[in-house]
């Protein structure tokens, strides 16, 4: 099965108002499978915007090539074009419109159906505030109303760039759950993203750019080991109790502060809920254990150059 989106020696440049040569990307390679959400990440300037604006055929590489879906973004972005949902920079829709009018408008531009409105205002939860003024909304609101408008086609594949920008942290977290809903459909959702823990607790697989190049991907856990990371940490409330519970059950165990290191890999963490569910212990917190993303971030964008 083709991936989704394949990215091969991807490089573009652009000139400066000097006349200066700047290389916004430098050989990028990506592939990204299908299904689930696969989280971009990369500090300001690292060409995330830059690398999506070439897939959805809105910026002509300098060098490499762009596929969607099997078909080439410079030259056949046309083909697929049905199938891509995306959201990039600003938005395009009317203040002086409601949310309803500025999606029928597109829905009736794309020459899809009416009822295709109704469905994707129901998928974000805006049916309540669909026939009220665009310049209403609060800005989790219009976020919304933008991913309904990428949802129009029922797209396979969705391309979003900083969904979350600017929300406050209720904002933050229903884009959250509607992105997971999105890819557990088996639907294959491209985000780029600043916010670490965020993307920590959305993605399943992640990349990181840094400098117009790809220095890390794959799972969440696998980035986190490949600077470090190792094992799993739990808390929870009877720190002894859960201690003796792992111990028992062979698995390497230690106190770490308030907490359990545990020596497995992190795709093992539902065994060591198992373990400590059998016990009557429900841990508050398992997650990869010697860091972070957001460590696992720094340790790989900052210093000097590949």
């Amino acid at each position: 099965m083709t991936a989704p989106v394949e990215i091969e020696g991807l490089r573009k440049e652009y000139r400066s108002g000097r006349g200066h040569r700047v290389v916004a990307l430098d050989g990028l390679d990506l592939t990204i499978p299908a299904g689930g959400v696969f989280g971009f990440l990369g500090p300001n300037g690292s060409g995330k915007t830059t690398t999506i604006r070439c897939l959805l055929g809105l910026a002509r590489p300098t060098a490499g090539r762009c596929r969607l879906l099997g078909s080439d973004s410079t030259t056949d972005y046309g083909r697929v074009q049905a199938r891509v949902g995306s959201m990039i920079e600003t938005s395009a829709l009317f203040p002086g419109f409601t949310g309803r009018q500025n999606l029928a408008l597109l829905a009736q531009l794309g020459g899809l159906p009416r009822a295709a409105v109704d469905g994707v205002l129901e998928r974000v939860e805006l049916t309540d505030r669909a026939d009220d003024l665009l310049r209403t909304y609060s800005l989790g609101m219009r976020q919304r109303l933008n991913l309904a408008a990428a949802l129009l086609k029922d797209p396979e594949l969705l391309v979003l760039d900083e969904p979350a920008n600017g929300l406050d942290p209720a904002g933050i977290r229903d884009i959250r759950l509607l992105l997971r809903r999105l890819g557990e459909e088996g639907r294959t959702v491209f985000v780029s993203s600043h916010l670490l823990a965020e993307v920590q607790q959305l993605c399943d697989r992640v990349a990181v750019l840094a400098r117009g190049r790809c220095v890390a991907t794959g799972a969440v856990d696998d980035v986190l080991a490949a600077v470090g990371a190792s094992g799993v940490v739990v808390r929870l409330d009877d720190v002894a109790a859960g201690l003796a519970a792992l111990i028992a059950a062979g698995l390497a165990a230690s106190v770490d502060g308030e907490a359990i290191h545990v020596d497995v890999a992190g795709a093992d963490a539902p065994l060591v809920a198992e373990v400590l569910g059998r016990h009557g212990l429900w841990p508050r917190e398992v997650r990869p254990g010697g860091g972070s993303l957001e460590e696992a971030f720094l340790a790989l964008t900052e210093g000097p150059g590949p």
